[in-house]
């Protein structure tokens, strides 16, 4: 039986799995972005609690980091320059999430958003790793 984590077969899987988790994170969070960035911002409070609670310019900087992390996600590892920014976008998400979570369980919303936040997490946490240590992605 031949083992699928080593050799060129292995490392495809790796970059496979990566680059689904990267594409899926930059739409989330690139839509979450311009969502905070462009939409009013009572319509936003009406589908987000913690917006109401929130400095709009806190809510539009938010979102103008979600979309730089979405683009940083995918366009320093599809052109391979300074491909280094893709894991330190995924560690920005991360750290996003870990301030959702408290944000959401001081609003006793965890019920309805940690599922999300949790997964969010997760890919973000996968995708710094294995940028970093499993399939990194060689400068030009």
């Amino acid at each position: 039986m031949t083992d699928v984590t080593s050799g060129a077969a292995g490392r495809n899987w790796w970059t496979i799995g990566l680059w689904v988790a990267q594409v899926l994170l930059a739409l989330v969070f690139g839509a979450a972005g311009v969502m905070k960035l462009l939409q009013p911002v009572e319509a936003l409070g009406a589908m987000m609690a913690w917006v109401n609670s929130t400095p709009e310019l806190l809510v539009r900087f938010i979102g103008l980091v979600e979309i730089a992390g979405a683009l940083g996600m995918i366009l320093p590892a599809i052109t391979r320059i300074l491909p280094y920014l893709t894991p330190l976008a995924a560690l920005g998400f991360a750290i996003i999430q870990v301030l959702a979570i408290g944000v959401h369980a001081s609003l006793g919303e965890t019920a309805t958003s940690l599922p999300i936040n949790l997964v969010l997490l997760a890919l973000s946490l996968f995708v710094a790793w294995g940028r970093t240590r499993k399939a990194p992605i060689a400068a030009r």
